[in-house]
């Protein structure tokens, strides 16, 4: 299985960018990852909100393929301890699919056309998290999730 993590808009910490590529390696071990960036929109201010998460839309939607089992990573998801998490890729796996694309979306949220598109929405906390902290979370629990199927000591419970 391959899994994707596709993100809109580069980093620019330097340090948040350096420990989730720490991470990215550490999944890597255990299955096919890669981390995705979508460029940001050009000429951003001049756009309403609901055009900004339209062309992104487009732009990520024009990385899927139908085949791809899709999770937006959204505020209103569900949410799941790690043990549950990791059960989740579990059953992914087990499912026979291909690519598991995770999808960060841009400051505004997601289109209609991506929620429409989605298999399934996840939520990483009630909080709301800068989109740069929220590649390395996900990188982190995506690791510790592997870690626990593979009864690694990475996670204490």
């Amino acid at each position: 299985m391959q899994i994707t993590l596709l993100a809109v808009g580069k980093t620019d910490s330097k340090e948040i960018e350096q420990l989730t590529e720490i991470y990215t390696k550490r999944v890597s071990r255990y299955v096919r990852f890669e981390l995705k960036i979508i460029p940001d929109l050009k000429k951003r201010a001049k756009l309403s909100f609901d055009q900004q998460k339209k062309l992104e839309a487009d732009l990520i939607l024009a990385q899927l393929n139908t085949s791809d089992f899709v999770v937006l990573l959204d505020e209103n998801g569900k949410q799941y301890n790690s043990v549950d998490f990791s059960q989740f890729l579990q059953q992914r796996m087990n499912s026979g699919i291909k690519n598991l694309v995770f999808i960060i979306g841009g400051p505004y949220g997601f289109d209609q056309a991506l929620y429409s598109r989605a298999n399934s929405k996840l939520s990483l906390s009630k909080m709301t998290f800068s989109h740069q902290m929220v590649r390395l979370f996900f990188a982190e629990q995506l690791y510790r999730g592997f870690s626990i199927l593979n009864n690694e000591p990475y996670h204490h419970q």
